[in-house]
């Protein structure tokens, strides 16, 4: 029996060791960056949005932040601090719903930093959805304070694995500026990709209210955006509307909910315009933009040099609408480059 105590006693001994040396592993390189910074020259992969995100807004050093969908991921934060002097730190989520964006400004407005900016891409579509609904499920135990359930942390094997053993295996550390980049490289952005790629909806011959959006998006605005401006009135929200591509407008005129859609658009911004720490920006209307597919990898998603020129705007206030009726005169012109756009001729063409 002693001999089988002794094996045993052993065995367990072993194994304890072997966790305690995991978690030390795991708390000192921190490839989430749940306890602190990343560690100078470690090569870091950054590629789990739900993951990582809560750890870079706690521990990152930053003064703006850029939060919103894919839509924002082809932003470069050195640009912020080339045009603006900021220095900016990209927390986005693909597909990010409004409840999303309120978990993370959770974490960044209680993180200590001083936030002298937010970039918050709206997606308007998104806003029709729960107040409670998030994209993916939360790994809840990386965006509370209860360091009891770190387990699921510290003793991870796909984060021992592949975010501290694969890097180390394999450098090639993640540029943080650009971190969360599209895959699609410049010789996807054009109109044969993206025609090739597109399946218009079918039609849907009852037209949507056009007021049938607005209490969902009442809603979430006072949820899961309003209390955090009304809260931070040292920091100035620049909300912006994404240029999604014409081909987001044959959905809309297809699924017959165009005239809802643009009414969202009022009601958001008219809600925003009371905040005087809110500064909007409307993109959808630029022609030169919304019309040339080539400038896109899929009906929606837009080249790195888009979001290059919203940064240019974000400096230095092209595109800005500072009123109900300054946000009224953008729908008429958003309108009527839909009306002039010419639907026949594009898809009449072999891609």
């Amino acid at each position: 029996m002693n001999k089988y105590k002794k094996w045993i006693i052993t065995v367990a001994a072993a194994i304890c060791i072997s966790l305690l040396l995991t978690a030390a592993l795991v708390i000192f390189v921190d490839p989430f960056f749940q306890y602190h910074a990343p560690l100078e020259g470690f090569p870091y992969l950054v590629d789990n949005q739900l993951s990582q995100n809560p750890g870079m807004a706690r521990h990152m050093e930053y003064d703006s932040v850029i939060l919103g969908s894919s839509m924002t991921v082809n932003f470069d934060t050195r640009w912020f601090a080339e045009k603006l002097g900021l220095d900016a730190v990209k927390l986005c989520y693909s597909g990010a719903y409004p409840k999303d964006q309120a978990n993370i400004m959770d974490i960044i407005f209680d993180s200590g930093h001083r936030v002298d900016a937010v970039f918050l891409g709206v997606d308007v579509a998104t806003y029709t959805g729960g107040v409670d609904e998030t994209k993916y499920p939360i790994p809840a135990y990386l965006y509370d304070e209860d360091h009891l359930n770190d387990v699921q942390y510290l003793f991870n094997k796909d984060v021992v694995l592949n975010y501290i053993l694969r890097p180390l295996a394999d450098p090639d550390k993640t540029d943080l500026a650009t971190v969360y980049q599209s895959w699609w490289t410049d010789e996807y952005y054009n109109i044969q990709w993206v025609m090739h790629n597109y399946e218009p909806p079918a039609a849907v011959a009852q037209e949507t209210p056009a007021d049938a959006y607005i209490p969902r998006t009442e809603q979430n605005l006072r949820a899961n955006l309003c209390p955090y401006i009304e809260s931070n009135p040292d920091t100035t929200f620049y909300i912006f509307f994404p240029p999604y591509s014409i081909l987001y407008w044959n959905d809309a005129i297809q699924e017959n909910h165009l005239e809802a859609t643009l009414a969202e658009y009022a009601y958001i911004a008219d809600t925003l315009f009371a905040y005087d720490n809110v500064r909007i920006f409307f993109f959808p209307d630029q022609e030169w933009i919304v019309t040339d597919l080539n400038n896109y990898a899929d009906y929606t998603h837009y080249h790195k040099d888009i979001n290059r020129y919203m940064t240019e705007c974000f400096a230095d206030g092209a595109c800005e609408i500072k009123s109900a009726d300054e946000m009224d005169g953008a729908l008429v012109r958003l309108r009527a480059v839909i009306d002039a756009f010419d639907f026949d001729e594009l898809f009449s063409k072999e891609y």
